[in-house]
């Protein structure tokens, strides 16, 4: 699938590729100030994700960033921000509805692409990753950390609450006493530390960090993209879910994935025992 992104500096700031294996690569590149997001960078990386999606060529998303201090630091707040609607004589130049609106349309909309995002989404975070850069990588579905890297709640310490769903992402990862704990007192949350609360998947030495990355993502590319598609979404939607409920979605989505290729091709090399080759549908 192109890029949905036209041509631009916004192209420079956030990477993507695809290599040959199906695994496609956001980047972003703007090291100098933290990795962190206008609003221009943080819809490209949505509109990424659903591009990424929707794309049978792609079969795993990696998000990562440049530089070697810094994942993403949150919200930009700096450059350019959408013209706002005209105002009636004597209107307030924000009015209540304003904020939420922004906040949904914008931080809440990314996080949503990563968690809706039908391939598996890797993080492979190489630095700070703080406030709304925390709340991407807690939306991932696997997190590799460099042993330098630190996530950090840092809301409290701005006077504001945590956005990006991260209220609803962090309590469903570590437990809601821990995740009143990071989020109260603010502390950074470092590498060894976030494998130990279950909010990494892996800590490795940063020189490894693309390798490991690399690994893991050529072996989820050559998986059954379907398969980790439903069982992706069965899981996110067990939180929700009651058992009545989890169990119907269950087997229908089983009903659908044994109706693939990929699942005939499963069998096939069973019953011929000899490994499956996957082709993403």
């Amino acid at each position: 699938m192109a890029d949905p992104t036209p041509p631009g500096e916004v192209t420079e700031l956030v990477r993507h590729a695809v290599d040959d294996e199906g695994v496609a690569r956001i980047t972003i590149d703007a090291a100098e100030r933290g990795n962190a997001l206008t609003t221009a960078m943080r819809d490209r990386i949505t509109s990424l994700l659903q591009a990424d999606s929707a794309d049978l060529g792609v079969r795993v998303v990696v998000v990562a960033a440049a530089g070697e201090r810094h994942f993403c630091t949150g919200a930009s707040l700096g450059g350019p921000r959408p013209a706002a609607p005209a105002r009636p004589a004597g209107a307030p130049e924000q009015a209540v509805g304003d904020v939420a609106r922004t906040i949904r349309r914008g931080w809440q909309q990314m996080v949503e692409a990563v968690l809706d995002c039908e391939k598996p989404v890797v993080a492979a975070v190489n630095g700070t990753a703080a406030g709304g850069g925390a709340h991407l990588v807690l939306a991932c579905d696997l997190v590799v950390m460099a042993d330098t890297a630190k996530l950090v709640e840092v809301f409290v310490r701005r006077g504001i609450i945590p956005d990006a769903g991260g209220c609803y992402l962090l309590p469903r990862i570590i437990g809601l006493p821990r995740a009143k704990e990071l989020m109260f007192l603010a502390d950074d949350v470092p590498a060894a530390r976030a494998e130990q609360l279950g909010l990494a998947n892996q800590v490795v030495p940063a020189a490894d960090l693309e390798a490991s990355v690399a690994t893991l993502a050529s072996r989820l590319a050559r998986s059954p993209t379907r398969a980790l598609a439903m069982t992706k979404w069965l899981l996110n939607r067990s939180f929700e879910s009651n058992r009545s409920t989890a169990f119907d979605e269950e087997a229908w989505a089983q009903e659908v994935v044994t109706g693939t290729a990929d699942a005939a091709e499963g069998m096939t090399a069973f019953g011929e025992r000899r490994p499956p080759s996957f082709c993403g549908w």
